[in-house]
């Protein structure tokens, strides 16, 4: 008799894992909210520029810095703060960095001239360099890895790529109807919300044991990212010819060498050799990596074909990516179901190659709006493949790794986020250049357009193939 209670305990306890209690529910709420938000800040911006250059009397050369102060800190401090998540609390550098994020967006929509907004922006890079590892940390570790924890990561990878759609939507309909300040305005209240609400529902994450943080290894890797990110941006802006661009992406390099050096020596490194040697580590981040450059370079050349192609407003050709941003959803909203039948393994290569086979059929755009029909439809499916990809990612550079080490692990996923979105506009852009032909008009525009676009389809491909022989079925070191 003891046995079959045993037993049905053991069945108790399975099916509540794969059950969401309302406590949770309402954490997963909390967290996904401020993860949205953020996702919202990293395009909101993009049709604003020009009108804020304008207002605020930015010089075409300086107008730049309004994306790329925010690029460097989001990226360049990402993987620190997941380190420092771990060390004094996740739960604590999640609140710390909401606050960060709300005043500083007060002040930029408060900006009188462009040395303050800048260093709205520069203080806005910073909180979601904090704010994103330790919200997902606090995902991965209120949620046990498993079906429970790939939905949470499903949701959290849908409302993300949404929020990239929506910020690009967002901002033109606030620039148009309102003022460019209410792209910063809009924060306030939702970090508002989110600082009373998230300290009664979520309990504070960290090691038993607090880890010793590694200066060194901290400064290497910081400023690594920073001139890589440098690097890359520059080359977007100048051409991949440019010196200064070139310096940057190799001092980057070595930088980034040195760091795994001193790692390897370091008595509490900030990210164990151990786990950068991690099957799932490294090929779970490439995976991730390659889908970020790959879609969101692919809205890029999108964009550019709508506007310069077809002749789109910047306004219309935003709202066109519904499409895609309902691709995404519906990708994250099915992830979870997808992992749980084929694993997480052949979900990756399944993702990318439905990524490929949608990205590959836009070669194939004409010069008139009858092809709008094929580019919604690619664009969709695409969307739902890419996000495949992203929560398979998520699920694999996070698995098998001690609670103690999830802000860590999460900060290295959210620093392959970054530099993803970072870099792939500049290497599609100089593709797609390259690619025009010396003739002019808009036949010579669509000729590098689909390059750029071909080249897309198979960087996918390789990240499908990469993951299918490398990673294992069953997810191990």
């Amino acid at each position: 008799m003891s046995t079959l209670d045993e037993a049905s305990a053991t069945r108790q306890q399975a099916k509540a894992s794969h059950q969401l209690t309302g406590k949770l529910r309402l954490v997963l709420v909390v967290l996904l909210v401020a993860q949205f938000m953020l996702a919202v800040d990293f395009s909101i911006l993009n049709v604003a520029l020009p009108t804020i250059g304008k207002g605020l009397k930015f010089s075409l050369a300086n107008l730049q810095w309004i994306a790329t102060a925010f690029a460097l800190c989001a990226a360049g401090f990402t993987l620190l703060f997941g380190r420092i998540a771990d060390v004094v609390g996740r739960r604590r550098l999640f609140l710390v960095g909401l606050a960060v994020l709300g005043a500083a967006s007060l002040v930029g929509g408060l900006a009188v001239n462009p040395p303050m907004l800048l260093a709205a922006r520069v203080a806005q890079g910073l909180a979601t360099a904090a704010v994103t590892p330790a919200g997902l940390s606090l995902l991965t570790s209120s949620f046990p890895e498993g079906p429970l924890r790939e939905k949470a990561l499903g949701l959290n990878g849908a409302l993300m790529s949404a929020g990239f759609t929506t910020g690009a939507i967002l901002g033109g309909v606030l620039t148009d109807l309102l003022s460019w300040r209410w792209s910063f305005f809009i924060n306030v209240p939702v970090a508002c919300i989110v600082l009373l609400i998230a300290p009664t529902v979520i309990k504070e994450s960290r090691p038993d044991e607090r880890p010793k943080l590694d200066v060194p290894g901290a400064i290497f890797v910081t400023a690594g990212l920073l001139a890589l990110v440098y690097g890359l941006t520059r080359a977007g802006e100048q051409g991949w010819g440019n010196p200064l661009a070139l310096g940057s992406l190799a001092v980057g390099a070595i930088l980034l060498i040195v760091f795994y050096a001193i790692e390897r020596g370091a008595a509490a490194p900030l990210v164990p050799v151990r786990v950068l040697k991690r099957r799932t580590v490294i090929w779970g981040n490439l995976a991730g990596l390659i889908a970020f450059v790959t879609e969101t370079s692919l809205v890029f050349l999108m964009t550019l074909y709508l506007q310069k192609v077809l002749g789109f407003s910047p306004l219309a050709a935003g709202l066109s990516f519904g499409v895609l941003g309902l691709g995404t959803v519906s990708g994250g909203v099915m992830a979870p179901r997808v992992i749980g039948k084929i694993g997480t393994k052949a979900t990756l290569v399944t993702g990318g190659l439905i990524q490929f086979i949608a990205t590959l059929a836009l070669v194939t755009l004409g010069e008139h709006r009858s092809s709008m029909a094929l580019l919604l439809v690619a664009t969709f499916i695409g969307g739902v493949g890419n996000m495949l990809v992203i929560v398979g990612f998520m699920v694999t550079a996070t698995s098998g790794l001690p609670d103690a080490e999830q802000g860590m692990a999460t900060g290295l996923a959210t620093m392959t986020q970054q530099v993803g979105i970072t870099m792939g506009t500049p290497v599609m852009s100089a593709i797609a250049t390259a690619g025009v032909t010396a003739a002019s008009g808009t036949s010579a525009v669509l000729g590098g357009i689909s390059t750029a676009v071909a080249v897309n389809a198979f960087i996918v491909l390789a990240g499908a193939l990469l993951s299918g022989i490398f990673l294992r079925s069953k997810q191990a070191a």
